[in-house]
């Protein structure tokens, strides 16, 4: 709606853990162009650099740039690499001035740059400079923004590479939306239980192991990549893949592509449809509710109770609608 929020940040969302459920607080800051202008630059931390470049200007100043839409996108960048990542995208170990508040000013503002910049080092973390707390996730070099997965990782590029000194490039919330929930289905169990993270994202190597204890998967791994009917009989990559691990649920969203996974699902499309599990040695997927689930390979229908193996190459027709999916089957880690 073209709103600001103008103080996102880690003090202005509450998170039930019990429930998974969230919400934004501290509203009366609200932006609304026109009639409501913003009274506060922000919190700190997420204060988007071309608000920090020229708060020394009048407010009436049209160089001067407060809150607004865009910079609120900064701010939700930066809230979910900390959530995820536990440091700051931006305060790295490069001094731009003695004077600690203007090296501040510049390192979050007008010289702002990206820690994990991909050509440019030079404002990597100090692990010398940090507590001996932070060392583990300061250090990006064993803990690489990289292992958020692919979707994310060209998100963070969008946001701190692109879009830092140029607003109209920092991805949408909903960009966000699609990429966190097309991750969390490629998230895999560590084999480890001593595991601290217990979870990783599946990285698309051909023997994933998991990048916080270093434990390989044993096993094969079912990577099922989803395709959507673009014409009759011509089938498209939808660039969304569902990695398998015992005992996992198949929802209907990953079966009909009319079904969007967001907080307007109905209790009936949160029931799962199916689960896959490690069953005598093989991988299967248990059909518990789709209607018209199909094996392309063998040009076979499996009804509702009964199970199909995943083996390499396998096709499997989720629905006959016009809107269902196929999923290929790979098998990793062989």
């Amino acid at each position: 709606m073209g709103l600001s929020h103008s103080d996102l940040s880690y003090n202005n969302v509450l998170i039930d853990p019990s429930t998974g459920s969230a919400c934004m607080i501290d509203l009366d800051g609200l932006v609304v162009p026109g009639i409501f202008q913003a009274e506060v630059i922000g919190t700190a931390d997420f204060i988007a650099p071309e608000v920090l470049a020229t708060k020394h200007l009048d407010k009436t100043d049209p160089a001067r740039k407060l809150p607004n839409r865009l910079t609120d996108l900064h701010a939700l960048a930066c809230l979910i690499y900390m959530y995820l990542l536990h440091r700051h995208p931006l305060k790295g170990g490069k001094v731009h001035d003695l004077d600690t508040e203007k090296d501040d000013l510049l390192s979050m503002g007008e010289k702002a740059l990206f820690i994990e910049h991909p050509t440019d080092s030079s404002n990597r973390p100090k692990l010398n400079q940090v507590s001996k707390w932070d060392t583990y996730w300061a250090d990006v070099n064993k803990i690489p923004y990289t292992i958020t997965g692919p979707y994310l990782k060209a998100l963070f590029d969008k946001a701190f590479i692109d879009g830092l000194h140029h607003p109209m490039q920092r991805p949408t919330a909903e960009e966000w939306e699609i990429a966190l929930l097309k991750t969390t289905d490629l998230m895999q169990q560590c084999s480890n239980i001593y595991c601290e993270q217990k979870w990783y994202v599946f990285d698309n190597t051909s023997i994933p192991k998991c990048p916080f204890c270093g434990t390989s998967h044993k096993g094969t791994l079912p990577i099922l990549d989803l395709y959507y009917q673009f014409q009759p009989s011509v089938w498209k990559p939808e660039n969304h893949r569902l990695m398998v691990y015992n005992n996992q649920y198949l929802f209907q969203w990953h079966v009909d592509r009319n079904v969007i996974r967001n907080e307007k699902l109905t209790a009936e499309q949160k029931v799962p449809v199916g689960y896959f599990t490690f069953h005598e040695g093989k991988w299967v997927l248990v059909n518990q509710k789709l209607t018209s689930l199909v094996d392309k390979t063998e040009e076979k229908e499996i009804p509702i109770g009964s199970m199909v193996e995943l083996t390499h190459g396998k096709k499997l027709l989720l629905s006959k609608e016009d809107d269902g999916r196929v999923i290929l089957v790979t098998l990793a880690n062989q």
